[in-house]
Order: C-alpha cells, then structure tokens, then sequence
C-alpha cells in the first residue's frame, strides 16, 4: 500500500517512535534483563559495532547496556564462547547473532577469491600462520609478535599480523574469544557450531536478508540504507523484488513523500497506535546503531551528529567524545566526557544543552539519575563538572548536582 498523504511533521514524528520502539530505546526492558537480553537485542538489532576507544566504556558494552539495565560486560564474552554470536565486518568490526553466520559467506568468500582485497597477504605466510594455529591450537596475535622477535625466525610481524587479518576476514579463522580487547583466533570448524547453515546465500535471498533486517532493527528503511556500501545493480533489484512482495503482503506500506525519499514501514508498527510512555532518557554511544545512520538523525529527529574525535581540535564545535542525550523522541544535547580510572572521577569536559522547548525541570533528574548509572557502569564514584553551554543554565544544573551529592 501507498500512502502519499500525510503531513512532514506527522511522518517525522511516527517514525521517530516507530524506529526508536524497533531499536529498544522506549520501554525500560524491551529486551527483558540478563544475559538472554543480550543475545535478543543482538538478535534485534542485527550487529553492535566493536569500538576500541574507551574515553568512557567502549561502544560494544554501552550499546548495549543503554538497553539493558542490568548488563554485564562479561556476558559478550560468554555468548561468543558458548557460540551464540561470533565477530565479524559489518560495515565496521562487530558483533553479530550466530544465526546469521551465512549471510557473512558472501564478503568471505569475495575476499578469498580476490574480488575484494582488503590485505593482500603472502600466501606463504598466511599457510604458516594457519598451520600454527592448526597444530598449536588457539593464538593471540601477540604469539606471532614474539616469534618475529626472536634472532633467526622466519616470522616477520607484519605480514604475520596481515595474514592473521586476511585469514580472518577470508573466514578461514575466527575469533574464539577476547583477552580484554585482545583477540584470540581459532579454525572456524572449531569454532562454528556443526548446526549453521554454512550454504551461501543466493543474490535473492542475501537481498532478503538486507531487507529484513533494516526493518527488523528499525522498523523502517530506504533503498539508500538498505544498499549503503553494497554495490551492483543486482542487488537493487533483488530487493525491490523483495520489497514488491512484502507490499503485496501487507507486510510493509510504501510513503512517498514530496520532503523525503521513498520509505518502507512495518505496517504493523505504522498503524500501532502509540501507547504512552513515560519518556526515557538515555545517554548514547556515538557508535550506537540508533545514531550510526547520521542521515537519518537528521531526517526525523532533526539532530546533526558528528563524532569529532577524528576531526583536528581546532575544528572541534562540541568535543572530542560527545555522547547524545535521548529525551522520549527528542535529543536535548549532548555531553563531551570521559572516565579518569585512576582517580574514579567522570568528568562532564562539556555539557550542551541545544534544545531550550523542554523544561528543564522535566529531563534533568532522569538525566542525573541515567548519568549516575553510568558513571558506576565507567567504574568510577564522583562527577566533575567542568563547562555548561548556555552559560546561563549552568549555576541551576550545579547547584541540582550538588544538591543531588554528585560531585
């Protein structure tokens, strides 16, 4: 079904609930609690990206405890080990369901054959590496490190490292856990489970795969979203044959908009009728998948976010790591932080408030009360407070903060 009628405010409004609602961001438990809730997010939202930056907890583990109000880190490693998900490339390094293992083949296997050369290893190398894990059993890179180390070795650490890499990335290898954020790399037939599908997708079905998942994970996509980084004409019209059928079905409704690109919904979460929720606030990973898609933001919740840490200081508007603060449907700012350790102090480097048609006195105890989680999350006891934008909201939310005994 079309629908070509229908306000650009009442459009952005539905789709912010309805993909934030798909994404697990308005009830308290949408995913239910403990290490089961990991994997049903996981499940949910089809990957969550691996981050090695750890100004505060590291993307992976605050993705998912934005959702998950009891989590523990230590349940992702548990999960791999018990081989429920298993890492690989999404459109960066990730986590993703088991269930979905055959639906990496085709980037697999494009990099085995050559089509897609991300590497470029020695072949002699890559054979050496993996004969040593074969015969020694599971390696940490820094095993490889060492052996280049030693006088007289063959071994030479960075076509190691490339090989290990490549053979990885080819599927040949798969990582069978982590030492913290150090990998531990194993053969994939003593890692995958013996009960995967290992048969490769055809171009019809790894089109439907796409599809469902960006709806699944979003409740809406576009053609855009669904093809990003994904080349070929084939592809595209794969899934608009996947598309014509789910429509057919009633599965999907088409909105045409003269503001936007054509966008495909879940019908069933376009005609739900919005239940009413306490709006929750949640304080975001700039590698969350509900902000990954920058377009999007800016599309229905009129929110321009750039991660800066990769941007030179001079050229920074916001900070380094400035995490999104979540109010119901509406980002009301964001905050430059990061967790000092050591010391047990979390320093708020820069608080931003940006949107001045919510009362403050509405938002700022469950920003405080979600803040004090996290600092706890980041292992640390105490909050400093360093600068407040507008400079005339900052004596009231430093005074509730002392008042509150959270410096």
């Amino acid at each position: 079904r079309e629908i070509m009628s229908i306000k650009q405010t009442d459009l952005s409004k539905k789709l912010r609930q309805i993909t934030l609602e798909a994404q697990g961001l308005i009830q308290a438990r949408a995913f239910g609690s403990g290490k089961a809730a990991v994997l049903s997010a996981l499940e949910q939202l089809a990957y969550i990206q691996i981050d090695t930056l750890s100004v505060v907890t590291r993307a992976h583990h605050h993705t998912l405890w934005t959702r998950i109000p009891d989590y523990q880190p230590q349940w992702l490693d548990q999960l791999v080990s018990e081989r429920h998900i298993f890492e690989y490339w999404f459109h960066a390094a990730s986590y993703l369901p088991m269930q979905d293992f055959r639906f990496a083949l085709p980037k697999m296997l494009s990099i085995k054959n050559g089509e897609s050369r991300y590497y470029q290893a020695d072949t002699q190398v890559m054979r050496n590496v993996y004969d040593k894990i074969r015969i020694d059993g599971p390696q940490k890179s820094r095993a490889f490190e060492s052996l280049s180390k030693n006088n007289g070795s063959w071994w030479n650490w960075k076509p190691t490292k490339i090989a290990l890499e490549q053979l990885f990335m080819q599927g040949d290898l798969m990582i069978s856990a982590r030492s913290g954020m150090e990998k531990v790399y194993d053969l994939r037939e003593r890692v995958l489970p013996n009960t995967v599908n290992t048969t490769p997708p055809t171009a019809l079905e790894y089109a439907e795969y796409l599809v469902k998942k960006y709806l699944r994970a979003y409740g809406f996509t576009t053609m855009k979203q669904m093809t990003h980084l994904q080349a070929g004409s084939v592809l595209r019209k794969n899934i608009e044959t996947i598309l014509n059928q789910l429509l057919e079905d009633n599965i999907i409704q088409k909105l045409v908009t003269p503001e936007m690109q054509t966008i495909y919904v879940l019908t069933d979460l376009f005609e739900k009728t919005d239940a009413t929720h306490h709006p929750k606030l949640s304080l975001l990973s700039p590698f969350d998948n509900s902000i990954i898609h920058r377009e999007r933001v800016k599309t229905c919740f009129d929110f321009d976010f750039r991660l800066e840490c990769y941007t030179p200081q001079h050229k920074r508007k916001y900070g380094y790591f400035c995490l999104p603060i979540l109010f119901g449907d509406v980002f009301i700012g964001r905050v430059d932080c990061k967790a000092h350790r050591k010391s047990g102090q979390f320093e708020l480097i820069h608080l931003h408030v940006e949107n001045r048609q919510i009362d403050m006195a509405l938002w700022l105890t469950p920003f405080l009360n979600t803040l004090h989680r996290f600092v706890h999350f980041n292992q640390c006891q105490s909050i400093h407070v360093t600068q407040i934008s507008p400079p005339e909201l900052s004596g009231t939310i430093r005074e509730f903060i002392e008042m509150r005994k959270m410096i």
